[in-house]
């Protein structure tokens, strides 16, 4: 796969809010992740796109610049999902957040839920500090692994 055709993925996911990209093509294996904050903004629709259609890559050298920049990671400690589910801020959805960025948590204290398979698992954090950065939206789809919080 050439560069352009992944700058050209990349800024499709920025359009369209994809946070996760998984492509499978002639034997190559290409995986493609994002991570937000509750400071990106989010799409106002939805886009539907076929996927078989060829790829493009249109230059847009400022495009390009910002799809590809790697901004350094938070210096707290990662909190990972334990499980693959939906993730929630809240108990429920009139209800406020559980952490904010800026909080103080306690080990312990609840972070958010994750949904499985119609059971709402509480996460927990793992030890006291600041909520430095929430990684995931609320609703969003989360997998195993992923980086929900920073906490330092």
């Amino acid at each position: 796969m050439k560069l352009e055709e992944i700058r050209s993925l990349s800024r499709l996911m920025q359009e369209t809010g994809l946070s996760v990209l998984d492509l499978k093509e002639n034997g190559t294996h290409l995986r493609l992740e994002r991570a937000f904050s509750e400071k990106a903004p989010l799409p106002a629709t939805s886009k539907e796109f076929d996927v078989a259609a060829p790829i493009s890559a249109q230059p847009q050298e400022k495009a390009e610049k910002s799809a590809l920049k790697i901004s350094p990671a938070p210096e707290g400690t990662p909190l990972k999902a334990p499980m693959v589910g939906v993730f929630y801020n809240a108990p429920s959805p009139d209800a406020k957040p559980f952490v904010s960025v800026g909080d103080f948590v306690k080990k312990g204290d609840t972070l958010c839920v994750i949904e499985a398979m119609k059971l709402f698992n509480e996460i927990s954090a793992e030890k006291d500090g600041k909520v430095l950065e929430i990684c995931v939206r609320n609703g969003q789809v989360v997998e195993y692994g992923q980086t929900l919080f920073y906490i330092g």
